[in-house]
């Protein structure tokens, strides 16, 4: 026997209807007391968006003869007055046009989201990015090794197989550059969020010690640029052999 359909499916799109797509997602779900993902999954499997277009053509159509007689009096070229909510409704046909509906989800969820508060959430992303990279380049000994690459060639005189050590310490280079320009794009960040904010932003703080990370792993850079770059290793094997060993 098939499950029952949940009764607040129906109430979920009844709300998102009434607020002309307006009302949040995760906030319906707050109303009826379901996880943000369910109404997601319902606004999907019940295309919500087609059914707001079909409602909005057919009243279009249904538009009495009356009506038009009414409208067609007084002023022949009346200057359109939208409101608040219009515009907002109109907006929203605009995104549900052309775009996906986790990308308006996404919108929805930023929506009020001022310039710092989405430069902050980058200069988040930038600075785990730097630390990030930093375990990832981290090693015991010099010497470890991270990758093998082998070659084979065969000629009219035999074959030889070539075996290329790759080094720990010959990643530094690209792991410096990496580094670097991350580096770079994060003081940028800093620099536009700390001119957009206020200057009694309490997240001002947390940029000192988050600074003070950054300083540190700079330091660690600056000392892997003034290593030695001849101790890069690559160890090759030849292994041949002719027609007259056979």
């Amino acid at each position: 026997m098939p499950r029952k359909r949940d009764p607040r499916r129906d109430k979920a799109f009844e709300i998102w209807k009434q607020s002309n797509g307006e009302k949040k997602l995760k906030d319906i779900a707050a109303e009826l007391d379901v996880a943000d993902t369910q109404v997601r999954k319902w606004k999907s499997q019940d295309n919500w968006n087609d059914k707001v277009k079909g409602n909005v053509t057919n009243s279009k159509r249904n538009v009495t003869k009356r009506k038009e007689q009414k409208n067609r009096s007084g002023n022949p070229n009346p200057v359109k007055k939208f409101t608040k909510r219009n515009s907002a409704a109109r907006k929203h046909g605009l995104r549900a046009k052309y775009f996906s509906d986790t990308q308006q989800e996404i919108m929805e969820d930023f929506e009020g989201f001022s310039i710092s508060d989405q430069l902050w959430m980058q200069i988040e992303i930038k600075f785990s990015a730097i630390i990030q990279l930093q375990k990832v380049m981290w090693v015991e000994e010099p010497t470890e090794t991270l990758s093998e690459v082998s070659s084979e060639s065969v000629g009219m005189e035999g074959s030889s197989t070539s075996y290329k050590v790759a080094y720990a310490y010959e990643q530094y280079e690209s792991y410096i550059k990496a580094q670097t320009r991350a580096m770079a794009e994060y003081r940028n960040l800093v620099k536009q969020f700390n001119e957009l904010s206020y200057e009694d932003d309490e997240r001002k703080l947390k940029l000192e010690q988050m600074q003070t990370n950054i300083d540190k792993t700079k330091a660690e850079v600056d000392k892997l640029e003034k290593d030695d770059k001849q101790n890069s290793t690559s160890i090759t094997i030849v292994d041949r052999w002719s027609d007259e060993d056979d």
